[in-house]
C-alpha cells in the first residue's frame, strides 16, 4: 500500500551512497529532501550530521515517521518529516536550505511544473540541488525527462556528476546525479 512512495528506488540508494562518500559537506547543514518517499536519502544525510527535513505528501507521513524512528540511533544531525505538496506555498521551509535532495522525482508529466515552481521558490543563490534519477527508456519517460531538464535550464545551471565520483559499488550507467544551482542574476 502506498504506491511509488513506499519503494526505495535504485536512484535513492545511489544518491544516499554518494552522500556517504563525503563529496558534499553535510555536517550542520540545512537539508531538504523533496519527494522523500521512504526518507532513505534524507535519513542518510541526517546520519552524516545534517539537519534534515524530509518532505512528501500527507499519505506518506506515517511511513516517514516510522523510518525516522527506526533509524534515530544512527542520526548525528536531526531529521523531521513535513508535508510539502509541489507547487504550493513553501514559506515554512524558508530560509533556503543549503542542500535540496531529490531521488527519482521526474516521472509524472503533471508534476513537472509544480516541482519546478517549488525548486525556484525554495532555492537561494547558495543552495545546491542534488537530483538523482534513473534514465528510463519506456513510454513517455524520455520525453518527460527531456522536458524537465529543458524547463529547469531556464533558471538553473546543471552539472552532471561523473560516474567515477559515485560510490564504487552503488552506481549504474543509467543512474545520473545532477548538481543544480540557481543561475546568478546580474544587476543593472
Amino acid at each position: 500500500a502506498g504506491g511509488v512512495g513506499c519503494v526505495v528506488w535504485d536512484a535513492a540508494l545511489v544518491l544516499a551512497k554518494f552522500l556517504e562518500t563525503g563529496a558534499c559537506p553535510l555536517a550542520r547543514r540545512h537539508v531538504l529532501e523533496l519527494g522523500a518517499g521512504t526518507g532513505a536519502v534524507g535519513i542518510m544525510a541526517a546520519t552524516l550530521g545534517a539537519n534534515v527535513t524530509v518532505t512528501d505528501l500527507e499519505e506518506l507521513q506515517e511511513l516517514l515517521m516510522v523510518n525516522i524512528e527506526n533509524n534515530k540511533h544512527l542520526v548525528t544531525g536531526s531529521v523531521r518529516a513535513k508535508v510539502l505538496k509541489w507547487g504550493e506555498d513553501v514559506t515554512e521551509f524558508q530560509p533556503p536550505p543549503d542542500y535540496i535532495l531529490m531521488a527519482d522525482c521526474i516521472y509524472y508529466e503533471e508534476s513537472l511544473e509544480p516541482l519546478l515552481k517549488t525548486l525556484k521558490d525554495l532555492t537561494g543563490p547558495d543552495t545546491c540541488v542534488l537530483c538523482c534519477y534513473e534514465q528510463r527508456t519506456m513510454g513517455k519517460n524520455p520525453e518527460i525527462e527531456r522536458k524537465y531538464f529543458e524547463l529547469l535550464q531556464r533558471d538553473f545551471e546543471l552539472e552532471k556528476i561523473p560516474l567515477d565520483r559515485h560510490d564504487e559499488e552503488y552506481r549504474s550507467e543509467d543512474i545520473h546525479i545532477m548538481n543544480i544551482h540557481r543561475k546568478q542574476t546580474v544587476g543593472p
